[in-house]
């Protein structure tokens, strides 16, 4: 599978969410060029954070249109899917990840801890897919390009669990449930999903299992040599599906985004 495409698409992804959570709007508004005559999100909407969390994930957007541009500056590209963004789309993979319906279902846009909550569910599956493209690729523009992106994705990636981490213990509004506990689920999800083995972890782990043994906090996320985890594309399209499968679409992206014989 051509290493861009799940790429793409989850930079449309994060574009749009990113954007439409600080501010109420997405491309159609900041880069309509890119996206392609497109329908807009299902749902999406400025999200109840406070100042600080708005800064940060406005530079996100804005950090992912630029992402958009440079993928299509060195491939041909392919419209924007047509994303579900809608509260209920959250809902759903937070009953998946918890193994039951939460109670009121998930809302990512009520409050500032749930949507970074939302928001750690992104970033880190574009950065293990990234690390696991640049062995594969040729070309040093292919490279480059790839190395920038993985630089930004894992950089987003670290300043969520960062904000995060303080907040592990805090209960997660309306819910009985830590921060901690929420990131160890849907950690625990993208690894079922994904289908080979264990390649994401929450905010906390076990003792062994943390840097050199030695420490619980998991800050960021490392294998036994704190060296980044990597997924194929199909791993990539699995746990973005939502469906564990590469060829059967049932998340956030459209399956017409991906050129035929890529299901």
């Amino acid at each position: 599978m051509p290493p861009y495409y799940p790429s793409l698409n989850l930079e449309y992804l994060e574009a749009d969410f990113f954007l439409f959570g600080s501010f109420g709007q997405g491309l159609e508004r900041v880069a309509p060029n890119l996206t392609r005559g497109s329908p807009p999100p299902i749902g999406a909407q400025k999200a109840n954070h406070d100042s600080m969390t708005d800064g940060v994930i406005l530079q996100f957007g804005y950090q992912e249109v630029g992402h958009i541009k440079a993928i299509m500056n060195v491939v041909r590209g392919f419209p924007r899917p047509q994303l579900d963004l809608s509260a209920s789309t959250f809902a759903k993979v937070m009953d998946q990840a918890f193994d039951r319906p939460l109670q009121p279902p998930f809302n990512p846009y009520a409050n500032n801890v749930s949507f970074l909550i939302a928001v750690y569910l992104i970033p880190y599956v574009g950065l293990s897919g990234y690390d696991d493209t640049i062995p594969k690729l040729f070309s040093i523009t292919s490279k480059k390009l790839v190395s920038g992106l993985l630089g930004i994705e894992s950089g987003q990636d670290a300043v969520i669990r960062a904000l995060l981490y303080p907040l592990r213990l805090a209960k997660v509004p309306p819910y009985d449930i830590d921060v901690d506990e929420f990131t160890r689920r849907i950690s625990n999800l993208r690894n079922t999903l994904g289908r080979a083995g264990s390649k994401d972890e929450g905010l906390t782990v076990p003792v062994n299992e943390g840097a050199e043994g030695r420490v619980q906090g998991n800050v960021l996320s490392g294998d036994q040599f704190s060296l980044a985890y990597n997924r194929t594309p199909e791993e990539v399209l699995r746990i973005v599906y939502g469906s564990g499968n590469e060829s059967i679409p049932g998340g956030r992206i459209a399956r017409s985004h991906l050129p035929n014989g890529y299901h």
